[in-house]
């Protein structure tokens, strides 16, 4: 597989969450704590499996034993079952000292208090963090935890198709994008688009897009909002997307999975993550120099799409005996020189728009980076997690407005459902 195409699949498994568990012996409980009281200390800071290359971390190490004499090490944890871990591990009188935390998540942990306040981080080191991924490390107006990765959502094209059907150029606007599927669909005996009925992500994207909001505050508790016009209008883009495709209305991105089904070399284009051309490529080798990008188009071409930004958070725990030491790990892990080796070793979006630039040479990250800036995640509230648990409402409404019900009356077939569920007690 081509270097720069791996390089692009590393963020596979990267996405949806966090991590946690640890714990050490030492003395720093204090926030004055100087550099000289970290000698003899051991930081413990809990990855998930894929975050942190090996080079990446071998570098942080060494720059941070020089610069505190402690110890740094480095445990790496597994998806499966994360979250209770975390959950757990924040209880205990001996947590982890830093934590990798899905982005969308940390509310959930802010909320129990296991996370402490990085108010003064801020301030020190992240005046220049990206806006719409430093969102999902505030809760309740205050900070805490630091952005650290993020992905999002690109187009990704058969070059052959485009080429028989006489394209030469990607589409820098959403009509121009809806012209070329269109183009396509009568010159080519291709599929223009794979997008399937229930591609959430993609859809909670375009509502982004939208300036809309999925939830609003009627007292003190949280309801849907997914009546709001500006949903709605959200809606019909995507309606108007999947007019273009065969794909099953009543079905995610997974059943089955529509790399493979763009494998099969019969499709125009699909919207997805840029680790599903590894997906692609796994299913059919000889796809991969067919094999294209391009930032997913919004209205007009100064402004991307919106997208749903997936990623992670580094955050410390409350319950840590080593704040004063864990900041100084995250001053270091999120300075400029390893958050540029992040980004250009596994192709993910830094926390810094000006940095960037190290994305160059990785054609998926190149797509990809122009949308961060307008993008953003599901509502960042503890309640919002229950409403993705499956079967998932909004999917369902999805799949009635492409079988023929207005976005309203859709919204009403499910809102109840989805009320219910943010009054669950976390």
């Amino acid at each position: 597989m081509k270097r720069k195409l791996a390089a692009a699949i590393v963020i596979a498994g990267m996405m949806v969450s966090v991590s946690a568990c640890g714990g050490d012996d030492g003395k720093d409980s204090g926030k004055n704590a100087g550099p000289d009281s970290f000698k003899g200390q051991t930081l413990t800071v809990w990855t998930m499996d894929g975050s942190a290359p090996p080079a990446w971390s071998k570098d942080v190490q060494a720059a941070f034993e020089k610069k505190t004499g402690a110890k740094l090490k480095f445990e790496i944890q597994k998806w499966d079952g994360i979250q209770q871990k975390i959950t757990t591990a924040l209880s205990e009188s001996n947590p982890p000292d830093v934590l990798e935390v899905g982005n969308t998540q940390t509310p959930a942990y802010a909320v129990t208090g296991g996370l402490a306040e990085l108010g003064d981080l801020k301030k020190e080191i992240g005046t220049d963090w990206t806006a719409s991924v430093s969102k999902s490390s505030e809760f309740d107006g205050k900070q805490y935890a630091a952005p650290w990765y993020f992905a999002n959502r690109v187009v990704i094209y058969n070059k052959k198709i485009w080429a028989q059907a006489g394209i030469k150029d990607t589409p820098k606007t959403r009509d121009e994008f809806f012209k070329d599927l269109a183009t396509i669909g009568k010159k080519t005996s291709a599929e223009p688009l794979y997008l399937p009925g229930q591609n959430w992500y993609f859809f909670d994207g375009l509502t982004i897009g939208q300036g809309a909001d999925l939830v609003k505050k009627e007292g003190d508790k949280y309801v849907s909002n997914l009546a709001d016009p500006k949903v709605g209008a959200a809606m019909e883009i995507y309606k108007k997307y999947a007019s273009y495709s065969e794909a099953p209305k009543d079905k995610d991105e997974a059943t089955p999975q529509q790399a493979e089904v763009f494998a099969k070399g019969k499709t125009g284009a699909f919207i997805g993550m840029g680790w599903e051309a590894g997906t692609a490529v796994a299913a059919n080798k000889s796809i991969e120099k067919d094999l294209g990008y391009f930032t997913i188009p919004g209205e007009t071409a100064d402004k991307p799409e919106g997208v749903f930004l997936g990623g992670s958070n580094l955050a410390v725990a409350q319950g840590s005996k080593k704040q004063a030491l864990a900041k100084e790990f995250l001053k270091i892990a999120l300075s400029d020189q390893f958050e540029g080796q992040l980004a250009k070793l596994n192709g993910v979006i830094p926390n810094k728009e000006s940095l960037e630039s190290n994305l160059q040479g990785n054609v998926v990250a190149e797509a990809a980076a122009p949308a961060a800036a307008g993008g953003g995640t599901t509502p960042l509230i503890p309640e919002w997690a229950a409403v993705e648990n499956t079967p998932n409402p909004i999917k369902s409404y999805m799949t009635a407005v492409l079988n023929g019900k207005s976005p309203a009356d859709a919204a009403k077939q499910v809102e109840g459902e989805i009320n219910k569920r943010l009054a669950q007690q976390n």
